[in-house]
């Protein structure tokens, strides 16, 4: 049998519905591979080899008895450690829940279950999905397979590197900012943000609640909309889920791979024209538009002169959010518990478990929203955010007047070194610079290799209207028709 972990999750699918290789045989693959690389990735922080094997053999236990198989059983899937799972370990990256194991299943995971998908474990990430590099995870930093010097993105950083790493063929990432679009960009893999409300938060550890939004995570476009369909739809357990069903998001991918784009209005943000992004990455994203052109793609140039405030306004709005949603890890009902001595008030209790559990990221985010909602300066700040966002959501309607999608560089920068902009947060910030208004706007967006700059993958990114999702399918396979996928060097 050929290296199942070098294949796309559509292979694997086939040759497990064919009866040409078993879901334990592929699940074992992974693991061992897992074992092999992980050590120097560390892209899992927790990997559940007994619960995977119990899953696959259940796949391969319907396959015997003739049942029908879903487009993705057998396949293996790699799960951000922001989600949870029944009686599996979940940390969100972070002391101040380690060791927890959750009494129920996400939507999501219950979804991937039902799919017979096979979950073989929680990858890392930033503390809480405050990051993006990766580096904020209170167990320790994860590298990029391109450069195990590097940073793989973030806050799904071990979702992505378990992808380029070939650990898993599929993983599942949360979005807030550009948590699964930038490190997609950075790995060279496929990072897809649905809409907001597309797929549900039920059990999504909440960073910023009017901005999370679970997705796919994969090597190629029809993987991502394959996992994305399986996800996705109306769940009533989720207030904010839209009750209507998932766009086509699979037929999309399959028309694109045809590489016809003929009648497609590609729309050409000029204030992510180039200011800020690094040399090489603009020159492999113009690269990539030629050949969207060369596709029968029409270029428009759409100005959004509101993206430019995109990155102040989610610096008030999502730490207020944080500030609100993280007041619940307390040390009394769950997680860590410090100073529990009969000495210490409930109150010392709380204000110790809290300042050794948090680490200093999530901290200065907490205080960063304590501020903006704080009287006398809620209006000016978390109220003039939510102002701005709104005309940033003027821009997207008006833009998408013009054009179909929305195109830009994922991110400003490729893979930067370990270390280079931990001291200075604003510098770390700007990674999601490109990504932050689709999370603002609430409409889907995706990223997709476009070419390498320095021997590092580029990213480009392709935003839809919302519930459009199939569009940017569409446009990300049609450019991988073209790109083809990246192939990260040797471990």
């Amino acid at each position: 049998m050929a290296d199942v972990t070098r294949m796309t999750a559509t292979e694997i699918a086939a040759l497990i519905a064919g009866g040409e290789a078993s879901a334990v045989e592929v699940t074992q693959a992974h693991l061992d591979r897992i074992a092999a690389v992980d050590d120097r990735v560390h892209a899992f922080l927790h990997v559940d080899s007994d619960g995977a094997l119990e899953a696959a053999r259940a796949v391969d236990a319907k396959r015997a008895a003739g049942e029908e198989l879903g487009p993705l059983a057998g396949v293996p899937v790699a799960v951000k450690d922001v989600l949870t799972a029944k009686g599996v370990p979940t940390t969100v990256g972070s002391k101040i829940l380690q060791g927890w194991r959750p009494p129920y299943d996400s939507t999501i995971v219950r979804r991937l279950r039902a799919a017979g998908t096979v979950m073989l474990g929680k990858t890392n990430m930033d503390e809480f999905a405050m990051g993006s590099s990766t580096e904020y995870s209170a167990y320790g930093p994860t590298g990029n397979p391109w450069d195990l010097s590097r940073i793989p993105g973030g806050s799904g950083g071990g979702s992505s590197a378990a992808l380029a790493a070939y650990e898993a063929p599929l993983a599942i990432g949360s979005d807030t900012g550009g948590s699964i679009r930038q490190p997609g960009a950075v790995t060279g893999t496929v990072g897809a943000k649905p809409t907001y409300g597309g797929t549900s938060r039920y059990g999504l550890v909440a960073f910023s609640s009017s901005l999370d939004t679970p997705g796919p995570c994969a090597r190629t476009v029809l993987d991502a909309a394959l996992l994305h369909e399986v996800i996705g739809g109306h769940d009533p357990r989720d207030s904010t889920s839209i009750p209507a069903p998932v766009p086509d998001v699979v037929a999309a991918a399959r028309a694109g791979a045809g590489g016809d784009l003929t009648g497609v209005r590609l729309g050409l943000v000029t204030e992510f024209s180039g200011e800020g992004a690094e040399p090489g990455v603009m020159a492999a994203f113009r690269d990539a538009v030629d050949a969207l052109t060369k596709l029968g793609a029409e270029v428009v140039e759409v100005s959004c002169p509101h993206f430019q405030y995109a990155l102040p306004a989610y610096y008030l709005i999502a730490p207020s959010e944080c500030s609100s949603n993280l007041a619940r890890f307390d040390g009394v009902r769950f997680g860590l518990r410090v100073g529990d001595d009969g000495v210490h008030s409930l109150e010392e209790v709380m204000s110790l478990t809290r300042d050794a559990g948090f680490g200093p990221e999530v901290k200065r985010r907490i205080m960063l929203g304590t501020y903006a909602l704080s009287s006398g300066y809620y209006d000016a700040y978390y109220g003039q955010a939510q102002k701005v966002r709104t005309l940033i959501t003027r821009d997207f309607t008006a833009a998408f007047e013009q054009a179909d999608v929305l195109i830009s560089p994922t991110t400003p920068f490729v893979a930067f070194p370990f270390g280079s902009r931990t001291s200075d947060p604003y510098q770390m910030y700007l990674a999601d610079l490109f990504t932050i208004p689709t999370n603002l706007y609430g409409g889907p967006g995706i990223s997709v290799p476009c070419g390498l700059s320095e021997g590092l993958p580029v990213g480009l990114q392709i935003m839809a209207p919302t519930m459009a999702d199939d569009r940017m399918y569409r446009v990300g396979a049609a450019l991988e028709s073209v790109i083809g996928t990246l192939t990260p060097p040797e471990l």
